[in-house]
């Protein structure tokens, strides 16, 4: 349709962004399956986009330190969300939106509404770099999912989260723990997140205090096109990821054909509507 759309340089942009929104889909997976939902993952990248430009002052030394604060700060968000969900039996739609909110508050009374410091260039590798021609992105997006894959396809923690999200009744009375399940798929959730919000500042260079943004609906539409059943128990992560990669290119192709980035929103309606009765009527089958 578009010329441009296979030189190299749109080809590798569209494969750096579906590598983001994939580590991102990737966490959303687990929490999806396990029969949940979280709104707050874009939230997450954006503070990890203020905090670690802040703190590294453009200092490739202070990369490594200052990024596993920010991962672990994203990991307490995680285990925030996964507590309100599974011991205070806050809705998942509920608890998430509202750690959003919170950590939308944060991150500005933090960053005073004016981001501050500058990205190193190690950050900027991660993030914009090539390593055999392919986006450093690229192959994180791609070592994450074959981790997950492993997880949730030969150990007792995937055999739970699927367990768990087909009946959590049934998993309960099978001896599954499944609050800890639960909390553990929240976890996993706002850690790919808050390490996606670093690769994606590593790309554009800056912090920015609405980093992400969308990203929450986008994680969701890639799992759901990818198979996954929003009422849990069933999907993969290469499911997951290949819808990463299919909305990476719908936006593309919108934005080359010189349409609205409006129309963003009406494709990626049409695309989870469609997706969702393409399934419904298959599983009918």
């Amino acid at each position: 349709v578009s010329p441009v759309f296979i030189k190299a340089r749109n080809i590798l942009n569209v494969i750096r962004l579906a590598s983001i929104l994939g580590i991102v889909s990737v966490g959303q997976t687990f929490v999806i399956l396990g029969g949940g939902i979280d709104l707050s993952v874009a939230s997450v990248m954006a503070l990890m986009s203020i905090l670690s430009a802040n703190m590294m002052e453009g200092q490739n030394e202070l990369v490594l330190p200052i990024s596993l604060f920010c991962l672990s700060i994203a990991t307490l968000i995680g285990l925030g969300n996964g507590l309100l969900v599974a011991r205070v039996k806050i809705p998942p739609f509920i608890a998430t939106l509202g750690m959003l909110l919170i950590v939308q508050g944060f991150r500005f009374i933090y960053s005073g509404g004016m981001p501050k410091g500058s990205i190193s260039e190690n950050l900027r590798f991660l993030g914009r770099d090539l390593f055999l021609k392919i986006p450093v992105a690229t192959w994180l997006c791609v070592l994450i999912g074959v981790i997950a894959w492993i997880i949730l396809n030969s150990t007792t923690l995937g055999r739970s989260v699927y367990a768990v999200g087909g009946n959590r009744n049934c998993a309960y009375f099978s001896g599954i723990k499944v609050e800890r399940v639960q909390i553990t798929t929240y976890v996993i959730s706002s850690f790919w997140a808050g390490f996606a919000g670093l690769l994606l500042t590593g790309w554009i260079g800056l912090a920015d205090n609405w980093l992400g943004q969308g990203y929450e609906l986008d994680s969701i539409a890639a799992v759901v096109i990818g198979g996954s059943v929003l009422t849990g128990g069933k999907g993969s992560v290469w499911g997951s990821l290949a819808g990463s990669l299919m909305l990476a290119i719908l936006y593309n192709l919108v934005i080359l054909l010189g349409l609205d980035v409006e129309m963003q929103r009406i494709v990626k309606g049409l695309v989870i509507v469609s997706a969702v009765a393409l399934y419904r009527r298959l599983s009918m089958r």
